[in-house]
């Protein structure tokens, strides 16, 4: 704000202390420091709502720029929709067309002969017996018992 020195305060001071008084001169600082106070606060106050309106502005202008590209690129997709449909219906009518004039011969079905309950290992089972391959799920404590020693009566 004000660019004021320590040499213009103390001149300031004293010709303050001569003609207020020394009893009055903390009650005038006070009041004048903060009617500054005020002052700087409203100053302030204004620069915040001016930069409120300009980035309100900025916004609204970029709100248009968006929307005007949005509409764009809508309009242009729209188009090329239209294109692509009526390109696609002029092509499968031709297809169509020529489907009409061939004979469609559909074959018969035929059952594969497949078990898909019945499961083909590629290891024989005789291999796993032999190999103590564990071939079905046991859980732990069924495994624990058939392995516990047995009591002889």
């Amino acid at each position: 704000m004000i660019d004021i020195g320590l040499s213009k305060m103390a001149l300031i001071g004293a010709v303050a202390l001569i003609v207020i008084g020394p009893e009055k001169l903390p009650r005038v600082a006070r009041t004048v420091g903060t009617l500054l106070g005020k002052a700087q606060r409203y100053v302030s106050d204004v620069k915040a709502e001016v930069n409120r309106s300009m980035e309100l502005d900025e916004l609204k202008k970029m709100k248009d720029t968006v929307e005007n590209a949005a509409r764009d690129v809508h309009n242009t997709i729209q188009t090329s929709a239209s294109e692509f449909e009526k390109d696609w219906a002029e092509a499968t009518d031709t297809a169509s067309a020529a489907l009409q004039d061939q004979t469609t011969v559909v074959p018969a079905y035929k059952h594969p002969g497949k078990n898909w309950r019945l499961k083909r290992g590629a290891v024989p089972q005789w291999y796993k017996a032999k190999s103590g391959v564990r071939t079905k799920a046991q859980s732990g404590a069924a495994r624990v018992a058939r392995y516990r020693p047995q009591k002889f009566h």
